[in-house]
């Protein structure tokens, strides 16, 4: 096929859809959706049934550095700083000293069970090492976990900063191997805390500054804001990078500061970026299911397994208990749990391909082992995570909690009604979208089985359903009952 840009689009956009459509498949069956979104990229690519062939780990390279630095700035925003306080320092070490153990753990198990040399063992380790926050951001979310004893802020914060030490630690080993051993490990620490530094002020300043930008700007129109905070978020990961620091770090850190912060259309954004955020990972996961060559995953399916067993089973437990052993409060159950939340997703993908980039000596295989590594992580350990926390009795029952009586002011023309759907409503198995209620009226509550549901326009009504209904005009209440089968 002539790749013109009209080909591009079409393939493109038929990936896109099939991708999208597809999620719905992985939530039935309980399959991480990022693995499908990597599977239609493989079967699309030039061993599978597209035949598309991708040889561009620049394009890889890029898109995923401006994919990671969404998912962090939304991670970052739909965070209250006020959950991750009490937990702050549990995120910091195992961002720091889980990463640098796991990494060496894992990296000199490498050097002992292949033949790569101990920088190429570390190389690996290195970008194995840090979870994935578009993995555990998705998961937790999508399956609607609920964790007891701070685990979910933990988990966040974890994933969400500890791309700064694993990137480093790439970096470190893949200059070591183009420089052929010139460079030093010791001379390695002080740019490590300058990189930590810089990123940290530039995340904190830029954080403040996006709350009275957004604030004080009075831009006409509220589209325009998603527009302006995506300029300052990129140009803040990329300005970083340009003077030395981490820009990761500093993108995720701005956006812990302004979703702490009350500013207009908070919202708004999140809704924006949390779309955003999904759409870059469809895309990514896409690319990188083309640059992969299925039949050299086969040549590294042994050792590969190998390797992940070691690094889910030892290596990530290492860094967690060794990370949390001071913090009594952090119980055997819940390091075990942490542990077990290792996943990694594109991001050590991503870094793969730098040593490609490179062309570091076998560098091919080590992307072919990461890639098979990230698949084994996804599917075992994401499809596990509900039923280990439901094992470990980490899972937080939500305790219907008793809703307030609303009394309106006699002046205010406004209805607020609580209506049950009766068994033999037409309401019953429908979506709120396709009940037709009036314009004036809106469902603002569902008490369903002693819990309370936030209504949306695809949530499905069902028998015994008590809504709290809103409605501006008193007239309309008949076709409102009407609409949800009622006859008085």
């Amino acid at each position: 096929m002539d790749f013109t840009a009209e080909a591009i689009l079409i393939v493109g956009s038929f990936l896109l859809f099939i991708s999208i459509l597809a999620s719905k498949i992985s939530t039935k069956l309980g399959i991480p959706t990022l693995l499908i979104f990597l599977a239609i990229g493989m079967l699309a690519g030039s061993e599978g049934i597209g035949g598309i062939s991708l040889h561009n780990a620049a394009l890889a390279k890029v898109l995923g550095a401006v994919t990671l630095t969404l998912i962090l700035f939304s991670g970052g925003l739909d965070t209250e700083y006020t959950h991750i306080r009490p937990i702050i320092w549990h995120g910091v070490l195992l961002s720091t000293i889980g990463v640098l153990v796991t990494a060496f753990g894992i990296g000199y198990f490498i050097y002992w069970v292949t033949d790569f040399n101990l920088v190429e063992s570390l190389l690996v380790g290195s970008i194995i090492s840090s979870t994935d926050a578009a993995a555990v951001f998705s998961i937790l979310r999508s399956k609607n976990i609920h964790l007891k004893h701070n685990l979910a802020p933990t988990l966040e914060l974890e994933s969400g900063s500890n791309d700064v030490m694993a990137f480093f630690l790439m970096m470190f080993f893949t200059g070591l191997l183009r420089s052929e051993g010139e460079m030093e490990f010791a001379s390695a620490i002080p740019i490590f805390f300058k990189e930590m530094i810089i990123g940290g002020t530039v995340g904190f300043l830029v954080g403040k500054a996006m709350v009275w930008v957004v604030n004080k700007a009075q831009l006409a129109y509220e589209s325009l804001y998603p527009g302006l905070t995506l300029s300052m978020i990129l140009f803040t990961y990329s300005a970083t990078n340009f003077i030395h620091g981490s820009g990761f770090l500093a993108v995720y850190i701005a956006a812990l500061m302004l979703g702490s912060q009350d500013f207009l259309h908070k919202k708004s954004l999140i809704r924006f970026y949390d779309g955003v955020t999904w759409l870059m990972q469809v895309v990514m996961f896409i690319v990188l299911g083309l640059l992969v060559y299925p039949k050299k995953l086969i040549p590294v399916a042994g050792i590969g397994v190998f390797i992940s067993l070691v690094l889910m089973f030892i290596a990530r437990p290492l860094g967690v208990f060794l990370s949390l052993a001071f913090f009594k409060k952090v119980g055997r159950k819940q390091k075990l749990f942490i542990s077990w939340v290792g996943l990694r997703g594109a991001v050590p993908i991503v870094f793969a391909t730098y040593p490609l980039l490179e062309r570091i000596d076998k560098s091919d295989v080590i992307f072919h082992i990461v890639f098979f590594i990230v698949l084994t992580s996804i599917l075992f350990q994401g499809t596990t995570l509900h039923p280990l926390a439901k094992w470990l009795q980490l899972e937080a029952k939500l305790s219907a909690k008793k809703a307030r009586a609303i009394s309106l002011s006699e002046d205010v023309k406004s209805e607020l009604l609580e209506l049950e759907v009766a068994n033999d409503s037409v309401a019953a198995g429908k979506r709120i979208v396709e009940l037709g209620l009036p314009k004036s009226s809106l469902i603002v509550l569902i008490s369903r089985e002693k819990n309370y549901l936030t209504p949306r326009g695809d949530t499905v009504i069902e028998a015994g359903d008590k809504l709290m209904v809103m409605t501006d005009d008193k007239q309309d209440i008949k076709e409102l009952k009407a609409c949800l089968g009622m006859s008085h």
